[in-house]
Protein backbone atom coordinates (compact mmCIF):
# COMPACT_ATOMS: atom_id res chain seq x y z
CA UNK A 1 0.00 0.00 0.00
CA UNK A 2 0.80 3.49 -1.02
CA UNK A 3 0.15 7.13 0.54
CA UNK A 4 -0.94 9.71 -1.75
CA UNK A 5 -1.55 13.12 -0.95
CA UNK A 6 -4.86 15.05 -2.16
CA UNK A 7 -4.85 18.37 -3.25
CA UNK A 8 -8.14 20.02 -4.35
CA UNK A 9 -9.76 23.63 -4.54
CA UNK A 10 -10.43 25.02 -1.44
CA UNK A 11 -14.40 25.87 -0.11
CA UNK A 12 -15.96 28.42 -1.33
CA UNK A 13 -16.01 31.93 1.03
CA UNK A 14 -18.53 31.71 3.47
CA UNK A 15 -19.59 35.36 2.92
CA UNK A 16 -23.32 35.53 0.73
CA UNK A 17 -23.06 39.12 -0.14
CA UNK A 18 -20.63 39.87 -2.63
CA UNK A 19 -19.22 43.95 -2.78
CA UNK A 20 -21.08 46.37 -4.47
CA UNK A 21 -20.32 46.21 -8.15
CA UNK A 22 -18.39 43.11 -7.78
CA UNK A 23 -19.12 40.53 -9.87
CA UNK A 24 -18.46 37.09 -9.02
CA UNK A 25 -15.56 35.39 -10.46
CA UNK A 26 -16.67 31.55 -11.63
CA UNK A 27 -14.25 29.35 -10.40
CA UNK A 28 -12.34 27.11 -12.28
CA UNK A 29 -13.23 23.48 -13.18
CA UNK A 30 -10.60 21.06 -11.23
CA UNK A 31 -11.09 17.46 -10.23
CA UNK A 32 -8.78 16.51 -7.30
CA UNK A 33 -5.10 15.87 -7.59
CA UNK A 34 -3.68 12.79 -6.19
CA UNK A 35 0.24 13.05 -5.68
CA UNK A 36 1.91 9.69 -4.46
CA UNK A 37 4.82 9.98 -1.84
CA UNK A 38 8.32 8.67 -2.55
CA UNK A 39 11.09 8.46 -5.59
CA UNK A 40 10.42 8.99 -8.36
CA UNK A 41 12.35 7.23 -10.90
CA UNK A 42 10.75 8.78 -14.06
CA UNK A 43 11.88 12.09 -12.33
CA UNK A 44 15.24 10.96 -11.45
CA UNK A 45 16.07 10.02 -14.93
CA UNK A 46 14.55 12.52 -17.36
CA UNK A 47 13.84 15.56 -15.28
CA UNK A 48 13.15 18.01 -17.78
CA UNK A 49 10.37 15.47 -19.19
CA UNK A 50 8.81 14.75 -16.16
CA UNK A 51 8.55 18.58 -15.49
CA UNK A 52 7.24 19.00 -18.68
CA UNK A 53 5.05 16.48 -18.30
CA UNK A 54 3.35 17.72 -15.44
CA UNK A 55 3.07 20.68 -16.35
CA UNK A 56 5.90 22.24 -14.09
CA UNK A 57 6.79 24.94 -15.80
CA UNK A 58 8.57 26.92 -13.01
CA UNK A 59 10.76 24.17 -11.75
CA UNK A 60 11.39 23.13 -15.52
CA UNK A 61 12.97 26.92 -16.23
CA UNK A 62 14.89 26.56 -12.94
CA UNK A 63 16.29 23.11 -13.77
CA UNK A 64 17.05 24.33 -17.21
CA UNK A 65 18.70 27.56 -15.98
CA UNK A 66 20.73 25.61 -13.27
CA UNK A 67 22.25 23.15 -15.70
CA UNK A 68 23.51 25.61 -18.24
CA UNK A 69 25.30 27.77 -15.29
CA UNK A 70 26.94 24.47 -13.97
CA UNK A 71 27.89 23.58 -17.53
CA UNK A 72 29.78 26.70 -17.90
CA UNK A 73 30.88 27.25 -14.14
CA UNK A 74 31.29 23.34 -12.86
CA UNK A 75 35.15 22.22 -13.76
CA UNK A 76 34.24 19.35 -16.20
CA UNK A 77 35.77 16.76 -13.90
CA UNK A 78 33.52 16.94 -11.40
CA UNK A 79 30.02 17.77 -13.77
CA UNK A 80 28.99 14.48 -14.37
CA UNK A 81 29.28 13.85 -10.29
CA UNK A 82 27.38 17.13 -9.69
CA UNK A 83 24.75 15.86 -12.77
CA UNK A 84 23.91 12.56 -10.99
CA UNK A 85 23.72 14.33 -7.89
CA UNK A 86 21.14 16.51 -8.82
CA UNK A 87 18.87 14.07 -10.67
CA UNK A 88 19.35 11.68 -7.44
CA UNK A 89 18.03 14.52 -5.69
CA UNK A 90 14.75 15.94 -7.86
CA UNK A 91 13.63 11.92 -8.00
CA UNK A 92 13.68 12.35 -4.02
CA UNK A 93 12.15 15.83 -4.39
CA UNK A 94 9.79 15.46 -7.58
CA UNK A 95 6.30 14.60 -5.74
CA UNK A 96 7.54 18.07 -3.19
CA UNK A 97 7.98 20.42 -6.21
CA UNK A 98 4.88 18.93 -7.56
CA UNK A 99 2.83 19.51 -4.08
CA UNK A 100 4.29 22.76 -4.28
CA UNK A 101 3.23 23.71 -7.42
CA UNK A 102 -0.44 22.54 -6.42
CA UNK A 103 0.03 25.02 -4.11
CA UNK A 104 0.89 27.91 -6.10
CA UNK A 105 -2.06 27.17 -8.17
CA UNK A 106 -5.11 27.28 -5.30
CA UNK A 107 -5.03 23.29 -5.16
CA UNK A 108 -4.84 23.40 -1.38
CA UNK A 109 -4.03 19.72 0.52
CA UNK A 110 -7.09 17.95 1.31
CA UNK A 111 -5.79 14.88 2.89
CA UNK A 112 -3.58 11.75 2.50
CA UNK A 113 -5.10 8.73 1.69
CA UNK A 114 -3.50 4.79 1.71
CA UNK A 115 -4.50 2.87 -1.19
CA UNK A 116 -3.09 0.44 -3.89
CA UNK A 117 -2.98 3.07 -6.68
CA UNK A 118 -3.73 6.25 -7.42
CA UNK A 119 -7.31 5.64 -9.41
CA UNK A 120 -7.96 3.39 -5.94
CA UNK A 121 -6.65 6.62 -3.48
CA UNK A 122 -9.20 8.97 -5.61
CA UNK A 123 -11.77 6.29 -5.10
CA UNK A 124 -11.84 5.99 -1.70
CA UNK A 125 -11.12 10.17 -1.10
CA UNK A 126 -14.55 10.91 -3.42
CA UNK A 127 -16.19 8.64 -1.42
CA UNK A 128 -14.98 9.72 2.23
CA UNK A 129 -15.33 13.78 1.17
CA UNK A 130 -17.97 14.03 -1.56
CA UNK A 131 -18.14 17.25 -1.13
CA UNK A 132 -14.67 17.12 -3.02
CA UNK A 133 -15.99 16.40 -6.32
CA UNK A 134 -18.69 19.22 -6.47
CA UNK A 135 -16.21 21.70 -5.38
CA UNK A 136 -14.28 20.70 -8.37
CA UNK A 137 -17.19 20.87 -10.78
CA UNK A 138 -19.10 24.04 -9.77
Amino acid sequence: MRSFTLHALPPPPPSSVPAAGARPRPRRAALPVVVPEGFSLFAALLPGLWFLAHRLWLPLLLYIALSVLAAYTVPASILPFLTIATQVLIGFEAQNIRRWVLARRGLAMAGVVVARNAETALLRALDAKPELAQRGIA
